[in-house]
């Protein structure tokens, strides 16, 4: 059984700043309600708040199984569960925490989203050093960011063999599983397909391209090749045609620099801008489309949903070469898929260190960058051309399209791959557990027991054979000052790590003539010994208990 890492806001397109990864997030969340054979719902969770609020979506989606929250006050929990989906790649901090109860306690599985952005890059990066497994696993959404994420990795270890010498790495697995959607929410009726036209005011002989998504030049598809290219299909055919850009401009500037933009390079296209984050103008958008056009040219997609989406909707597609296009759009089945170029590696060092020093913010570095991107102009125009000239052939790639996205894309089918994957990442970890993994005695250097961290701060420290005894002349005194004490505000403040009534009395019982620090936590539970064990110090602090011999008590190191 998997437990999901849940914070709301991974999870839900309603917030106030609308990214991919919250759309996939979302998609993803309901496609597993719907077709996970999990048979109880986990979910791990920061707050007690985001555990009811995914049990209620669990609800709303119409799961009956009961659901189990884990917290940080019950991470040791995950082990009954034996799976933690996070959505992201950062598994390598989740690896840490992990290691308080054994590598094999259970495994991990996050996914790429962006991974051009600092804290992407740099959560990567450490999973070289995390305690990541082999029974972990990174999904790659496409090829492409699969690429990436192993040049990525590869440099950093071959930093740290030219650094530390390194000849061992262990990282997670690296599957590649796309995106899904739900492709029955792209089929529409020919009534709204009716509605959605008239909405737009264009008649049956116009052609309505669609683009769908953030309208943002910088860090999603710079629009002008898709300009240039609609003006010049649209003067070689005598084709009456609208573009159609439903998204969400960032800012009024932006927004009229893409009116700007059309204006000179597609005058005589008319353009209709909706509210991408509106269900009705995504279903005019989606319903009234010709043709889908997204030239992405920028390295913050990884992915790229909406081409499926489009697929799904019967739309034929013209996208650019780039990213997870490759693997989603079959060029000349079901659309066309159109050159990009860039230039070589080793001249892009600058535009990487000025965004390191934060000179750029991430915005202008995947700007800068993808202002040396550039996507053929021409071979766009000629595949417009093509499906402006044959309503045939738009139906042929768009009935090709759609039958791919229903029997590929679908979360139906991609819920099924992340659960084969994780079957085998269990298998993997169980076998693993069989034969005795090992663990550091700190597996979390930068988080060690401060008790070992900082052991030369003290005089001496607490050993087994330590003798202690009352300060009290009997027990029942020092019961009554021990636990008048405990009811300070500046004592019950570490209530979480202090022993209970009934361990400090056996305690302070059993002290009434001089004991080793051994025999005193014999009257407690075996699990909470060495808890009641440390509490000895603590109660000597309270000056109801003291040492009364050196012997057996170390000097610290």
């Amino acid at each position: 059984m998997t437990a999901i890492y849940y914070h709301p806001e991974a999870y839900t397109t309603s917030g106030p700043k609308l990214m991919g990864r919250n759309a996939a997030g979302e998609s993803f969340l309901r496609g597993f309600f719907l077709h996970s054979t999990a048979t109880a719902l986990w979910a791990q969770v920061q707050r007690p708040e985001h555990a009811q609020h995914f049990a209620h979506a669990a609800q709303s989606a119409g799961r009956k199984e009961p659901v189990k929250a884990v917290d940080k006050t019950s991470l040791g929990a995950l082990a009954q569960s034996g799976m933690v989906y996070f959505p992201g790649p950062g598994i390598g901090q989740h690896a840490f925490h992990r290691a308080a109860f054994g590598h094999t306690a259970w495994s991990l599985c996050g996914i790429t989203h962006t991974t051009s952005s600092a804290g992407a890059m740099d959560a990567l990066a450490d999973l070289v050093t995390a305690p990541v497994q082999p029974w972990d696993a990174v999904i790659c959404t496409s090829t492409a960011v699969k690429d990436n994420v192993s040049r990525l990795l590869q440099a950093q270890v071959d930093y740290l063999q030219s650094r530390l010498g390194i000849s061992r790495v262990v990282l997670p697995q690296l599957p590649v599983i796309p995106l899904g959607i739900h492709t029955a929410d792209f089929a529409y009726t020919p009534d709204q397909k009716t509605a959605a036209r008239a909405a737009l005011g264009v008649s049956a002989d116009t052609l309505v391209v669609l683009f769908m998504g953030r309208l943002s030049f910088h860090a999603k598809a710079h629009p002008l090749a898709m300009y240039q290219a609609l003006e010049a299909a649209a003067q070689s055919t005598g084709k009456q045609v609208v573009l159609v850009e439903c998204g969400w401009h960032a800012n009024d500037f932006i927004a009229k620099s893409y009116a700007d933009a059309a204006q000179l390079a597609c005058p005589s296209v008319r353009v209709v801008t909706l509210d991408g984050r509106q269900a009705e103008d995504r279903l005019t958008a989606w319903a009234g489309a010709d043709v889908f056009c997204s030239l992405s040219d920028n390295i913050q997609e990884t992915f790229g949903i909406v081409p499926i989406e489009a697929m799904a909707a019967g739309l034929p597609v013209v996208v650019s070469d780039w990213d997870g296009y490759k693997d989603t759009v079959r060029d000349g089945v079901d659309g066309f898929r159109i050159p990009t170029w860039m230039p070589p590696a080793g001249l892009g060092g600058d535009l990487a260190l000025r965004h390191a020093l934060e000179i750029d913010t991430y915005d202008m570095y995947c700007g800068h960058t993808c202002t040396l991107v550039a996507v053929d102009v021409q071979a766009t125009a000629a595949a417009f051309a093509k499906l402006f000239s044959s309503a045939a052939l738009r139906r042929q790639m768009g009935e090709a399209g759609r039958q791919r996205a229903v029997a590929v894309y679908d979360w139906k089918h991609i819920i099924a791959q992340y659960e084969a994957l994780w079957a085998q990442q269990k298998e993997l970890r169980l076998t693993a557990k069989n034969n005795d993994t090992p663990t550091l005695a700190h597996p979390w250097p930068a988080r060690m027991d401060p008790f070992h961290a900082f052991a030369s701060y003290p005089t001496q420290v607490l050993t087994p054979q330590t003798l202690l005894a009352l300060v009290d002349a009997d027990a029942n005194t020092a019961i009554t000052r021990a636990l008048a004490y405990r009811q300070l505000t500046m004592v019950d403040y570490a209530k979480v790590i202090l022993p209970s009534e009934a361990e400090i009395r056996s305690v302070l019982q059993r002290a009434q003539s001089p004991s080793t620090a051994s025999a005193l936590i014999e009257g407690t539970a075996q699990e909470r010994r060495a808890l009641v064990y440390r509490a000895l110090v603590w109660l000597v602090k309270l000056g109801v208990l003291k040492v009364v011999a050196a012997q057996g008590i170390t000097k610290s190191s």
